[in-house]
């Protein structure tokens, strides 16, 4: 029986959050891009992001760690691994949706072009107004699409962090993420576009500017979830056990 974790509505602050990601790393600075550049290109390097996730749950220990005024080191992002199966669960729940999205919206794109080339052949009649309205509706798919995607990504913004912190299960992590999040949607979404702004920045300067916002981005996630969910104590003893039946005088 996984215990309730309660959370907190309407608490995060998408200002306060890049703030305080900021205070937290600016100390180690430099560890922390490294991390975050490190992270990103072996979650990167397997198909379907498989090793994101242990790499994400790395870098939140050392987010929680030091919060904790604990000592991190690089070699922290690799105790991420710890974390391995719940994180891949926890991945792959965020990937496999917009893949099995994604995928048949290309295919049925390219048929439909495809087939509308082939009518306008055998015609020997251009008609720009069937091209036009397979472009068209190929755009409305994607606004709606992109929409998805968006709330599923707000949907997952804790789940890494819930299995970090709170040593939860990949499913379970998920489901508490979900929950939580919709609880605050438009204050993460508003901290995304604070983050995304910070990312835009980074691409002007060459793209490697990129990277040295990604600790901030991150740390600001650390930051949303100890808002809304408070860093939990490891030396507090959880009991699985239901409450005891209530005493009768």
């Amino acid at each position: 029986m996984t215990p309730q974790i309660p959370f907190k509505r309407n608490a995060v602050e998408p200002v306060q959050c890049i703030k305080d990601g900021w205070a937290l790393v600016k100390d180690q600075y430099w560890l922390f891009v490294g991390m975050a550049l490190v992270g990103t290109l072996i979650g990167s390097a397997v198909p379907m992001g498989i090793l994101m996730g242990p790499m994400m749950c790395g870098l939140y220990l050392a987010f929680f760690k030091r919060r904790r005024g604990e000592p991190i080191e690089f070699g922290t992002l690799f105790k991420g691994f710890d974390y391995f199966g719940p994180s891949v669960i926890a991945t792959l729940l965020h990937m496999v949706p917009i893949i099995a999205i994604a995928i048949p919206a290309y295919f049925l794109f390219y048929v439909s072009l495809i087939l509308s080339m082939a009518a306008q052949t055998a015609t020997n009649e251009p008609n720009p107004a069937a091209m036009l309205s397979v472009f068209v509706m190929f755009g409305i798919f994607w606004v709606v699409f992109l929409a998805i995607v968006v709330i599923i990504s707000v949907g997952f913004t804790f789940s890494y962090p819930l299995i970090t912190d709170r040593k939860m299960q990949g499913f379970d992590a998920v489901k508490l993420s979900f929950k939580a999040a919709m609880a605050n949607f438009w204050r993460i979404l508003g901290m995304m576009m604070l983050s995304m702004l910070l990312n835009i920045a980074g691409v002007l300067l060459c793209y490697v500017g990129v990277f040295l916002v990604f600790p901030i981005s991150y740390a600001a996630i650390a930051s949303a979830y100890e808002q809304v969910f408070g860093l939990h104590n490891p030396n507090e003893v959880v009991s699985n056990l239901p409450p005891p039946p209530p005493v009768f005088e």
